[in-house]
């Protein structure tokens, strides 16, 4: 594996940043002070990502094209669709959490689109934007522990239940819903639906207020009676005990580099913004001088550097991974739990570092503290991420080890 960025991605990489520099950090504040409000400015930006995907020889970037390269890893080194989200979600969320979050049709629900739908789904769905629906009010971490169900009814699944913290669960314009076809078959019965917005029987009960992440909406959404075709199960309709819950679940192993990838950019404009107050107060933080004659600070935020470098080259090997086919369960979870954990920290130590710069509201750091947190949370805590990657090293199985 070369661990240098290929030159073929350095467009993107600009552009994202660019956005990122010129888009979303001037209105980053204003959205998270307007709470709900829908950030227009994305419409223009979420138009060009589709021009570009459109006429991509290399199938694109973003949620949408995240499936999986049909590789064993033996057949060349690829760098695809996954390393290039990766790369460009890094750097708009270097910019803002809750702008790209809110980026049309770019919503975890496209990611599960493009993981388990067959051709005639991509077809009529890869142009919509989808969100996730998974969690509910009692099945929060554990996503098999689902309660809402799929009931046959001719040539219609009949869905009941209730979901939770579906992110754009109000703006999107469809949603993946995870449901059971039969609650006594367990995990292997679980499927995701793609419901489209204005379906009878689905109602936004709520939008959720939040710590961060505030111009990005989060939902919760009642199914009660909701009809939906047959045609809109995406993947296998038969139950199978060996792989009806691992379709589900491969979304998530194309995501979480994805997630982590958003955790070190917010995290890298943490660090260089301190690093520039640090240095506008005159201090030293050049990497010459040995540890022991350093000051506090200096020191600090070298640790702080190395700590988003590992996480960095985690997340890569995750991307890289995935686009060349080979399982990356643990990887994904890895780079996930690692990314998670110090992207937060980080966020959270530079606002300690810049006192009363980073606690006030004339700089962004204490807004990306605040972004970051749910970086750590959401497609997977950081418990559940050392517990699956506890199962994968130990080859036990969840009944196994809980």
């Amino acid at each position: 594996m070369n661990l240098e960025i290929p030159k073929k991605f350095s467009p993107i990489v600009h552009q994202a940043r660019q956005v990122a520099q010129e888009v979303f950090r001037p209105i980053s504040r204003k959205y998270d002070r307007a709470e709900h409000a829908y950030p227009k400015e994305l419409d223009m930006f979420a138009s060009i990502m589709d021009g570009m995907n459109e006429g991509a020889p290399d199938g694109g970037a973003g949620a949408g094209k995240l499936a999986r390269s049909g590789g064993n890893g033996n057949d060349g080194n690829r760098n695809g669709t996954n390393m290039k989200t990766v790369l460009g979600l890094t750097e708009l969320c270097w910019g803002d959490v809750g702008l790209a979050l809110s980026i049309p049709r770019q919503g975890l629900g496209n990611s599960a689109i493009a993981a388990v739908a067959n051709e005639e789904q991509l077809n009529r769905l890869g142009d919509t934007w989808a969100a996730m629906a998974i969690t509910e009010p009692g099945a929060g971490s554990d996503s098999a522990a689902i309660r809402t169900t799929a009931t046959e009814s001719g040539d219609h699944y009949i869905i009941n239940g209730e979901k939770i913290y579906v992110t754009a669960g109000e703006r999107a314009n469809a949603v993946v819903v995870w449901a059971s076809l039969d609650r006594n078959k367990g995990r292997a019965a679980i499927k995701s639906f793609v419901v489209e917005k204005g379906t009878p029987g689905m109602t936004v009960e709520r939008l959720e207020k939040k710590l961060g992440i505030r111009a990005s909406d989060t939902a919760a959404i009642r199914f009660e009676n909701c009809r939906v075709p047959k045609e809109n199960l995406l993947g296998d309709p038969e139950i199978s005990v060996d792989k009806g819950f691992a379709g589900a679940m491969q979304t998530f192993d194309n995501t979480r580099p994805v997630v982590a990838g958003m955790a070190i950019g917010v995290a890298r404009a943490a660090l260089e913004r301190t690093r520039e107050i640090v240095e506008r107060a005159g201090i030293d933080l050049s990497y010459q001088p040995q540890t022991w004659t350093q000051s506090a600070v200096t020191h600090e935020l070298h640790l702080l550097e190395a700590e988003l470098e590992a996480a960095r080259l985690l997340t890569l090997r995750a991307a890289w991974m995935a686009d060349n086919g080979l399982p990356n369960s643990k990887e994904a979870s890895m780079a996930k739990a690692k990314a998670g954990r110090v992207g937060n920290a980080i966020t959270l130590r530079c606002v300690e570092l810049c006192g009363s710069l980073g606690y006030g509201e004339t700089e962004l750091l204490e807004k990306w503290a605040r972004d970051s947190k749910i970086l750590d949370i959401f497609e997977g805590t950081q418990q559940i991420q050392l517990l699956i990657i506890a199962r994968r090293l130990l080859g036990k199985s969840s009944a196994e080890l809980k």
